[in-house]
Formats: C-alpha cells, structure tokens, sequence
C-alpha cells in the first residue's frame, strides 16, 4: 500500500493565507475525495502536490520519504500525475499516440505503428476501455477523452493521480463510465485523490472525504458512515448570507416566459416566468443543465421543442442575433473564451455587441465608441489606465465587469448571467452583485446561474433547483439555509 501525506502545509500569498497548516493522509487502493468551496485551498493543495507551487511551510511524503519538487517536472519524474478537467490531448493524433506518445515500440530508428497499435489496445483491455486504438482523438465524444486523458495517466504508472473535477463536462451517463474505470486504479497501488464540487457523486465514488474551508482542513471522514449534514457542515460551518436591498422588488409584468423547454440529455419540460426588474437564481449542482439551458434561451444551442416567449412573442426560431434584438444578453461562463476578444482593447470589448448602434453603413462613430465605452467604465468602475489597453491587462474582476457592460451598451431588457463571479476576488463578487442589483432598480431582469449557492441566496429574489436537467423546486431565498439549498440540489430534502 501507498501513502502520500501532506503534513502542516502552508502557503501564503501577498495578502492571502491560501492554506494554513494543513495536514492529510491519502492513501492507495481508495478513492480520497477532496471537497470545498471556491476559494477553499483545493486547487492551491492540488498545485503543491504536483509541483506547480511550492509551499511557505510544511512537507510532502510518499511512502515516508520527503519530496522536493522545482517543477511540475519533477513530480512528474516522481510518479505523481494530475488529470486536469481542461484536456490535454492532441486532437489530431491517434488514440494510440496520445497513450503512447512517447513511449512508442520502435524498429530501428522508425516506430514499429503494428505493434505499437497492438501496445496500446492492451493497455485499453487491461482498463476495460471499449476504444479503437487508431481512431482520431477530435472523432470522440468529450467522454471518451476524459476517460483517454486517464489511461493516458495510468500508462505511466503513476503512485499518485490526481483527477480534478473530471466529470464536470458529462453527463450522468456518462459519468458512470468514468466510475468504472476509477474503480479499476483502485485495484492498483495507485493514491488517488479525487476533487469535485458534485458532492453527490461522493456517495457512489469517494471512500474517504476531507474537506477544506478558508485554507484549513475541517475534516476527513469515512463515506460509509458519511451524511449530507456532515459534509455541509464542515464545507460551510455557520454562513452569514447577506440578502440584496429590501427595496428591490420586481413588477408583475412577465418578460420572459418559457413553457416544456427541452434540449435532451442536457435539460427536459422546464417551464417558468421572469418579471421585470426580477433577479431569478439557478440552482444545481455541475451537469444539472444549467448552462445548457442559458445557452438555449440566448439561440446560442438548439432545442428540440418548447417555447421561448419574450413579452408575448413566441420566438420560433431564436438565435444570438434574433434574442439581441428581442432584449436578450448573455454573460458567458466561459469569459475568457466567450464573452472576451483578448486581443482587442477595453473600448474594443465594451462595443462589439453595440457595433450597429455606433454605425453608419460601415463606418464607426469613433466619437460615439468612445463615449459608450467611457459611459461603462464610470457607471461600473472598471479600473483601467486608458480604454485602449488590452483586456487582458486588466484583473478578472474588471474584465468580468467588461462582458457587463459590452451587453449593457445595448440596453437589454434580460441579462443571463452564468457563473458571473467565478475566478474574480471577494470584493469584486460585491461590486458585480450591485450591478445586477442595481439593474434590477432599473427594471432589468436577471437570471442567474453560480455555483457558489449562498451567492443566490444573497442576490436573488426567488431560486430554481434543477437537477439532472429538471426544474425540480421554487424556493424564497429568506425562506431557506445553504446547506438545506445545497441538499435540495443533491436530492434530498431538508435534514
């Protein structure tokens, strides 16, 4: 048996205890899950461990003897492997080169591609992977990669693998698949260390559990004997929710209706309205359809049937431009790569939804640009040198208030906000929730999607659960806790 401890680890950034004194034993042969909120210290815990960060304090043993690692590189060289949740495969190889890449058998100087196809099918049926060998990585579904990027891991016979958030991008279905193929590096000497925020998925994957909050470790508990309650408990302990201005309240006029919206497997029958001046939360834990259904509001997917009906119009056909002119916006969760031009300055990113406002024929009203752009870095506060900067100078807060505001140019009458707060600091979480609060003053509704479930709480003026692609509840946010909302999401009911 295996063992890799992580012994009074701590580490400090300017500004920030990230973890502070943190001792765990993971050990082989288990699934050892590691849960916590954003911001916890999971992902810094995780970089440690592999050599991307090195520690202020503290040691790392495998085995009872010390690592020291400069890089990646040598945890690598160590047998520690991560499998992160943004693939790493060359889509335009083989299955086989990517497992084998390399390691190939060669024949002289040339690679031997008989026996080197022949190699890697054994290592797919040791793993119990159905897969062809010599299909092209870009033919398979996001799955089947994830499970690739594992066997890929395994190849090099790792003595630790860290998966993090591997079934974030799948289905339950699919997640299933990915299980059984866990479940077979149990049976090997292998430590794996398994992060998630689905929580439900500890109960059919996870042996152990330790969770972490505010950089310390608050527990490690056996899943057999595990509760909700129990794991809520330690993620959150007692939570002040803050709640929006007492004197926000949304009008009776629907703006938005949508009745059996469907786009199978993502999400199925969900129906609801939104009022004016409205802020709607989404509630649901990864895969729960979530962002697949803002994403089908918008016209950025397809659906399969249902309605979408905004201020009494049935939109039969909707797409990104015909919602645009309805009054639609979409932040997306994806900011960097969605919502954001990276190289295109401030003015440029705050304009580009708006271009056929500031347009004559085409020609741009520079004037005109510029005072639309200057008009969203005063109401929003975006803290920028000069507008003609590089979005990707500024910090990810500004950058989010920037996808804001591009919308904001074209006066919307619905936002769809999803994960507007991810990867930004504590304080610009605030400045971005009085924004939508501040809209919602204006009479602009919002929807709003975030993982982070207490910021629902905080923000909205009525929430809806979703699970496996269902709207499965309507709750008041004053009428419930976080960890009541957070079991809701997993299933159960209040404990």
């Amino acid at each position: 048996m295996s063992v890799l401890q992580v012994q009074n680890i701590t580490k400090i950034f300017p500004g920030t205890v990230a973890l502070d004194d943190v001792s765990i034993t993971f050990e082989s042969g288990r699934v050892n899950a590691l849960v916590g909120k954003n911001g916890s210290g999971k992902s810094t815990l995780v970089k440690i461990i592999n050599g991307a960060q090195p520690t202020t304090s503290g040691k790392i043993l495998i085995d009872g003897e010390e690592m020291h690692f400069l890089g990646p590189k040598d945890a690598f060289n160590k047998s520690i492997t991560t499998v992160y949740q943004e693939l790493s495969l060359i889509p335009g190889w083989t299955v086989a080169e990517n497992i084998l890449m390399g390691r190939y058998k060669m024949k002289g100087k040339l690679i031997d591609w008989e026996k080197s196809y022949e190699m890697a099918d054994e290592i797919l049926n040791e793993m119990g992977i159905d897969m062809n060998s010599q299909e092209m990585v870009y033919k398979l579904s996001i799955w089947e990669r994830q499970l690739l990027e594992i066997v890929k891991a395994v190849n090099h016979n790792p003595k630790v693998i860290l998966l993090d958030e591997p079934t974030s991008s799948l289905t339950q279905k699919e997640s299933q698949m990915l299980f059984k193929l866990v479940m077979e590096l149990k049976k090997r000497d292998v430590v794996i260390i398994y992060i998630t925020h689905r929580l439900q998925e500890l109960w059919e994957i996870a042996d152990t559990c330790t969770v972490l909050k505010d950089g310390k470790c608050t527990g490690n508990i056996e899943m057999k004997n595990a509760t909700h309650k129990q794991i809520l408990d330690l993620m959150f302990g007692d939570v002040v929710i803050k709640h929006r201005p007492k004197n926000l309240e949304p009008s009776d006029q629907v703006v938005l209706k949508v009745n059996n919206l469907t786009r199978e497997p993502a999400f199925k029958n969900v129906s609801f309205e939104l009022k004016k001046g409205e802020i709607l939360g989404i509630a649901g834990m990864l895969g729960s359809g979530r962002t697949e259904l803002l994403r089908a509001i918008f016209g950025a997917d397809q659906f399969d049937r249902g309605e979408i009906i905004v201020e009494q119009e049935n939109i039969k056909f909707p797409s990104p431009i015909k919602m645009k002119e309805m009054g639609l916006a979409l932040t997306p969760e994806d900011r960097k790569n969605e919502g954001l031009i990276q190289v295109m300055s401030v003015k440029n990113n705050l304009c580009n939804a708006s271009l056929k406002l500031l347009s004559r024929g085409i020609f741009i009203n520079r004037k005109l640009e510029i005072e639309f752009a200057n008009r969203q870095v005063e109401n929003l506060q975006i803290k920028t040198p000069d507008i003609n900067f590089q979005v990707t100078s500024l910090s990810g807060g500004n950058q989010q208030k920037i996808v804001i505001g591009n919308w904001l140019n074209t006066s919307p009458k619905v936002i769809l906000f999803d994960e507007p707060s991810r990867g930004i600091d504590v304080d610009a979480k605030q400045q971005i929730f009085q924004i939508i609060w501040e809209l919602s003053r204006k009479g602009i509704s919002s929807i709003l999607v975030s993982s982070e479930l207490e910021e629902l709480l905080e923000v909205c003026h009525r929430i809806l659960i979703m699970r496996h692609g269902q709207i499965t509840g309507v709750i008041r946010p004053e009428a419930l806790k976080i960890d009541d909302l957070y079991s809701r999401c997993m299933g159960g009911n209040a404990f």
